[in-house]
């Protein structure tokens, strides 16, 4: 008989692998100034290898979003694994643009089947009555990788010899653990019929669902918005507005806003939901707009306060949205919702940062940031707004029940 870990053991495995594979996600955004100071290619090239990354989980996870409701989710864990290391290996072979278009896409692929299947593994391992719980750990993990991968490599570069490779190397390692915990995981999700209508790409919610998550969508949109430019541009702005080329600093730039998040969604885990999606909605607005005035004076440290404010206002829209899902969804659609929640994040995760690449060469890096964070700002509005309009309907709701008509 197989030896499988418990649910407590696998549950933390489970949430290793999530913080795994965003660590690996971040990992190369420190290293796209060294890519670009070695290569020669522009602020354009740079947010293309960032699209085709987000291409290829974007498409994988409207693919094989909820293949995992159907096969089990070790299956898709197993190849999801497989395409990371060859997307590792092909970093560490790296000696141009193309290679690393190609790294970034199959990183993309098997980041999108990843993400899903263990989102659900992670709520099918939580405790009985602790769904809420299963938001803090995706939520945590997702912006921890994060950080964890931007300040790390960064880290590195500056510190360590073969920037451009060791990374990669330390990765791999976590690739072959990742290989382990998953032989010894426990099937949550037993085989059901379904499996090829299920690769049809579709998006799509429940109905009970549907209301809130257009309340969630403009956090949605406003918070991974952020993160996207973060992560795409954010070493690019430092230097360039705030004259900071340190390697290091380029990746704590990242860091302080997933770290600030990922310490955020843990604080406020016991907070109500709603209570939570109101706070990320105002402190995404109010951090973004302080920190582009910042950038504007050419002030690091008020920068930094800003980033930080806007990043508690980040990890406080993952836990809020994550959270609300991973509470409403029931067990048999959880990949699907998962899928759709991450559709919605990532589509405003990558393609405002393609146009802000291209804006950047047309009319400069400072115009362009100031003006990707106005949306930001004003994404972060709507969703106040949004959100006051759930709370009305919620209480009109009550009142109607009470009074049994």
């Amino acid at each position: 008989m197989a030896v499988r870990l418990n649910r407590a053991a696998g549950f933390v495995a489970v949430t290793a692998m999530l913080v795994l594979f965003m660590a690996a996600a971040g990992a190369p955004t420190p290293l796209y100034v060294v890519y670009q100071q070695q290569w020669g290619f522009p602020t354009s090239t740079l947010t293309l290898v960032f699209a085709v990354y987000v291409l290829g989980l974007l498409a994988t996870i409207l693919v094989v979003g909820a293949l995992s409701d159907h096969v089990g989710r070790r299956p898709v864990l197993v190849a999801a694994i497989a395409l990371e290391a060859v997307a590792l290996l092909l970093f560490l072979v790296a000696g141009g643009v193309a290679t690393l278009l190609a790294a970034r896409l199959v990183q993309g692929i098997a980041t999108g089947a990843a993400i899903t299947t263990l989102s659900a593994a992670v709520v099918d391992l939580t405790a009985p009555g602790r769904a809420g719980r299963a938001g803090l750990v995706t939520s945590v993990a997702t912006l921890l990788g994060l950080a964890a991968g931007s300040v790390g490599t960064g880290a590195l570069v500056e510190f360590a010899p073969a920037p451009t490779t060791l990374v990669y190397v330390v990765l791999l390692v976590g690739v072959f653990a990742a290989v382990v915990a998953t032989a010894l995981l426990p099937e949550t999700a037993p085989r059901r019929r379904g499996a090829l209508a299920s690769l049809r790409p579709r998006v799509g919610l429940p109905d009970y669902l549907r209301s809130e998550f257009l309340t969630i969508t403009p956090i949605l949109l406003a918070s991974w918005a952020l993160g996207g430019l973060y992560l795409s541009l954010g070493p690019s702005v430092a230097a360039g507005s705030l004259g900071i080329t340190d390697h290091l600093v380029g990746g704590l730039v990242a860091m302080l806003l997933c770290g600030t998040g990922a310490l955020t969604a843990f604080v406020l885990r016991n907070w109500p939901l709603p209570r939570v999606l109101m706070l990320a909605a105002v402190l995404l607005a109010v951090g973004t707009v302080g920190t582009l005035v910042a950038v504007d004076a050419g002030s690091a440290p008020l920068a930094a306060l800003g980033t930080v404010v806007a990043g508690v206002g980040f990890g406080a829209a993952g836990l809020g949205a994550f959270g609300t899902m991973a509470a409403l969804a029931r067990p048999t659609e959880r990949g699907a919702v998962f899928a759709l929640t991450y559709v919605v994040s990532y589509l405003a995760f990558s393609v405002p940062a393609v146009a802000a690449g291209v804006a950047a060469n047309v009319v400069g890096l400072g115009p362009t940031t100031t003006v990707y964070g106005g949306v930001v700002a004003a994404l972060g509005l709507i969703a106040v707004a949004a959100r006051l309009r759930r709370r009305r309907a919620l209480a009109d709701d009550a009142r109607v029940a009470r009074s049994g008509v």
